[in-house]
């Protein structure tokens, strides 16, 4: 018997408590694995079988976390969706991986019943938390169901698709596994131990960020495979986060650089009112991070932020707060298993601190882009993949990013990382939130653009974009400075913090050519 996993742990202690919905309504292990089981079983009614996928449109709550706990335990694969996708774009998904059963909620009931439709899904094989017309219910699903764990138990899988921002979006897919589902998710629960997160009872995992992401549902679920509870919260908000952490005594969480911004932009006062002392492992990713704003993280919680550098594809490097202290920048090092090469266009290794492509591998790259060998054929080199990060190796061997290859700005022969940029923006007082990118000029190919968000109660105009403009020159090489600024009321980010920068950039290059 596996030591870990959540369906071992939770017959040894079904009645500890192991997940915290948003409405605040509290699950204990035997409870939630109960869910879990009947939605095996009740799924299997419906003609699930191995390999089949299960797509989700459903927000933090215990259907997500019991569809996944499912799938892990039947050999399924679970599609997450974001929520915030249109009814084509969830239709596509849901063609694309071949849904054999479609879960949703009725808070996306218009755009999830148009995507059923346009996608041929049979309405038997849609459910719906709520009412959403022609679907049936969950609580249909698993009505008159065993509580009891199913026959030819064998694990499951994941399949997120990529966020799309530079094309369709495209399933990342691994083999199932032929090992049981508690070998395998014991497996998973280590990962965490790679930050030094311990296996202990008294852990508290905080989900503030969409179960759809992939990283988000990975750290959620480990939690879960190593005996943690977990809280989720519905809709991030900066003193929203420090009043579940004082509350629930939160000891480990996944946030993004955006967070961070938000949390440090709080009156001094709100972030004295809250202790956040329980924290033990605040755990972050998903885009570079200016080095001031977790520098002044570290300050405020203390040496407990550590960082990762992976992708859905796989990963990754690794950095404790002690490591960043002293390479304030990096991404880190391999973690074991791992490797990391910087390549340029011709193949070629990149000498230390010289900028190219990122090419990562883990043990082999065995995902696949569903449906698209080309593409994954194209991503790889001697058995490395690549997502098209640029970035180098200090003589140490640490990683740094520079910026994703598509967002390079080339500007008269110039490489301008637009991460470099932003990260200036981001310490001017009267800047909530900043991207930049190329867009036309007819003497150097493109020039430096700046979008604002202006912080509260600041205003803007020609006055505020010249303080923006000459702070950055004295900060930044002339020909990294932006040459306009333009203001925006809100950056059309997710709620996982991912920029879509090309809703930005495409108007300006609308009827003409971009190349990198």
């Amino acid at each position: 018997m596996s030591e870990y996993g959540f369906w071992q742990l939770a017959q040894r202690r079904p009645e500890r408590l192991v997940l915290v919905e948003p409405n605040e309504k509290r699950w204990s292990a035997g409870e939630l694995l109960a869910r879990a089981n009947r939605m095996v079983h009740g799924l299997r009614k419906e003609g699930m079988e191995k390999g089949d996928c299960v797509a989700a449109v459903l927000p933090n709550s215990a259907d997500m976390i019991a569809a996944y706990l499912a799938a892990g335990q039947a050999g399924w694969y679970l599609v997450p969706i974001n929520t915030h996708l249109t009814s084509s774009e969830i239709a596509y998904i849901l063609q694309d991986c071949e849904a054999k059963i479609f879960l949703a909620s009725e808070r996306f009931a218009a755009a999830c019943q148009s995507a059923a439709e346009e996608a041929g899904l049979q309405k038997h094989r849609c459910f719906a938390r709520g009412t959403i017309p022609g679907f049936r219910s969950i609580e249909e699903l698993e009505e008159g169901q065993p509580d009891s764990l199913p026959d030819n138990r064998t694990a499951g899988q994941v399949m997120n698709y990529t966020s799309g921002t530079t094309g369709k979006p495209k399933g990342v897919r691994r083999p199932l596994s032929p090992y049981d589902p508690d070998t395998v998710f014991s497996m998973y629960a280590w990962f965490l131990a790679m930050f030094g997160i311990q296996a202990e009872n008294d852990n508290v995992h905080l989900t503030g960020s969409p179960l759809y992401h992939t990283a988000v549902l990975l750290f959620a679920g480990a939690s879960l495979h190593f005996g943690h509870a977990v809280v989720l919260m519905d809709k991030w908000t900066p003193e929203g986060c420090l009043e579940i952490v004082q509350r629930y005594r939160t000891t480990t969480t996944h946030m993004v650089p955006t967070q961070f911004h938000r949390l440090l932009a709080l009156p001094e006062e709100v972030k004295r009112k809250y202790d956040v002392s329980s924290w033990r492992h605040v755990i972050h990713a998903a885009a570079p991070c200016p080095v001031e704003v977790k520098r002044r993280m570290l300050e405020w919680w203390g040496p407990v932020i550590y960082e990762y550098y992976a992708a859905s594809e796989g990963g990754g490097t690794i950095v404790t707060p002690e490591e960043w202290l002293r390479y304030p920048g990096t991404v880190g090092r391999p973690w074991p298993g791992a490797e990391i090469r910087i390549l340029d266009d011709e193949g070629r290794d990149c000498p230390p601190g010289v900028p190219g492509t990122v090419y990562m591998k883990l043990g082999q790259a065995d995902f696949e882009y569903h449906k698209d060998k080309a593409k994954t054929e194209a991503n790889r080199r001697e058995g490395f993949f690549t997502v098209g990060d640029v970035g180098y190796l200090n003589e140490d061997g640490y990683l740094f990013l520079c910026d994703r290859k598509i967002d390079m700005i080339i500007s008269g022969g110039a490489n301008i990382y637009p991460a470099e940029v932003e990260a200036v923006l981001l310490t001017h007082p009267k800047v909530a939130d900043a991207a930049v990118f190329g867009i036309p000029n007819e003497d150097w190919g493109e020039e430096v653009k700046a979008v604002i968000e202006p912080a509260a109660n600041v205003t803007p105009g020609p006055e505020l974009a010249e303080e923006i403009l000459a702070f950055c020159r004295q900060r930044l090489a002339s020909y990294k400075c932006p040459r306009s600024i333009d203001f925006i009321a809100e950056m059309p980010r997710d709620p996982n913090g991912k920029l879509y920068k090309r809703k930005l950039r495409d108007p300006y290059w609308a009827g003409r050519d971009r190349k990198i």
